[in-house]
């Protein structure tokens, strides 16, 4: 059975020595990982003691840093000591790599399609051109 951590806890862990991130309603002590944060420490520690879903949904993060989390997980926020000023996003799907596919072939057809159109105009003014 997970803890179930009130914000005002969350709160006070919020220093380099002990340092707490909320990320979508869960609740993880990620002091031992300070230091080996790819970022460095000054990302994590701008977020500790408070809702960092945000933060860390738009860096992007890999599954496997995804997955590195569960290391590190103490419990669930108590959503009942979450004012709505405070709360983020609790309910926020994790984006895998398999997502990030998907944003590729946007942007290519984002490319491809004004190519398309310009080449088929091209192909209808050729051939509905007046004879000279």
């Amino acid at each position: 059975m997970s803890k179930i951590v009130a914000y005002t806890e969350l709160a006070e862990h919020a220093t380099s020595e002990d340092c707490w991130i909320l990320i979508s309603g869960k609740v993880y002590d990620v002091t031992k990982f300070l230091d080996e944060h790819p970022g460095g420490d000054d990302v994590i520690l701008s977020a500790t003691g408070k809702d960092a879903t945000d933060d860390f949904e738009d860096v992007g993060h890999s599954k496997t840093a995804r997955d590195m989390l569960t290391s590190y997980y103490i419990g669930d926020i108590d959503p009942s000591t979450v004012t709505k000023k405070r709360i983020q996003k609790f309910t926020v799907e994790p984006v895998y790599e398999q997502d990030k596919s998907k944003e590729f072939y946007i942007r290519i057809l984002q490319f491809i399609v004004p190519i398309g159109i310009l080449g088929l105009a091209f192909v209808v003014r050729h051939y509905t051109k007046a004879p000279a």
